[in-house]
């Protein structure tokens, strides 16, 4: 794909809608699981390194070779990135409300246009502005759909910086991929990102005191399926969108996830969605529309 003019084609667009349903299944396969949360992130993510590594490695071999200690050390940065922001955001949700935790960890877009802004250059126009603000409030009508599940009025301090930690580290590792895969490939630049990831997960269990092979068959399955889905379809395909669209678009698509996690809970788990998080589902596709739409009517433009 990296040798395709892609430049006026709906390609990035069609795979960013791919990647976007890819991850909405990480929900589901995490709710089938009953491994402590910082396992199934880490054999995630051991397993999506694992598939996309020998491609690396072989096909990629001279230019994996050729990357610079400069990008190879930003990606590792990207990596551990990526793993706070899966360890803070599980571990979120056990001092504060669902409602809470998702809001903030959802605010990431804010953190990616003003980082986009004052690191990568990227201009942020006020309609882009407009789109995040309408995503981040169809998240927040989402989230009020699961406030019965633990009463705002518990969340804590702690619980909510947790989430906002999430936030910032997921928007850091959005910037990251955007800025590197301009020169990387996407392969080399994964298979660092994922193995920085991995090799933090793994301190993190081990830290936990969880045990790190005393599962079923069924859990091995379902940490594969979150390495094919979320891992290789989902945030690998993401990565590789990056190079084609601005991070301030691909970071308020990710907020389709909830609506995707929404459908496939109902098809799978029988799981109804009420009004209020329908109505949510609605505004958050607004938000992404009028971000996509801005985006494209300048890049027509210019």
């Amino acid at each position: 794909m990296n040798g395709w003019n892609l430049e006026g084609s709906t390609t990035p667009y069609v795979a960013l809608a791919a990647a976007v349903f890819a991850a909405s299944t990480s929900a589901i396969l995490v709710r089938w699981s009953h491994a402590p949360s910082s396992v199934a992130a880490f054999y995630r993510t051991l397993f999506t390194t694992a598939l996309l590594a020998p491609i690396a490695l072989v096909w990629y071999r001279e230019e994996f070779r050729r990357l610079s200690w400069r990008d190879g050390g930003f990606a590792a940065v990207a990596g551990v990135a990526l793993a706070v922001h899966f360890a803070a955001w599980f571990e979120s949700l056990n001092h504060t409300s669902v409602a809470a935790s998702v809001t903030l960890v959802q605010t990431q877009p804010i953190f990616v246009a003003l980082g986009a802004a004052l690191v990568l250059g990227e201009r942020v126009s006020r309609e882009t502005v407009l789109g995040i603000v309408i995503a981040i409030v169809g998240a927040t009508i989402m989230s009020l759909g699961d406030a019965g599940e633990a009463p705002i009025s518990d969340a804590t301090t702690f619980g909510n910086a947790l989430a906002l930690l999430g936030a910032v580290t997921v928007a850091g590792y959005v910037l990251a991929g955007r800025s590197i895969r301009q020169r990387v490939s996407l392969f080399p630049y994964v298979t660092v990102v994922y193995t920085a990831c991995a090799a933090t997960l793994f301190v993190l269990v081990g830290a936990q005191g969880h045990d790190y092979v005393a599962y079923p068959a069924r859990e091995w399955l379902l940490f594969l399926g979150m390495a094919v889905g979320p891992g290789v379809f989902g945030h690998t395909v993401v990565n590789w969108v990056l190079k084609h669209l601005e991070s301030v678009v691909v970071s308020v698509a990710w907020l389709g996830e909830p609506v995707g996690a929404t459908l496939l809970a109902l098809a799978l788990l029988t799981e109804i969605p009420d009004a209020v998080t329908v109505v949510g589902g609605l505004v958050v596709l607004g938000g992404i529309y009028v971000t996509t739409i801005e985006r494209e009517r300048r890049r027509v433009d210019g």
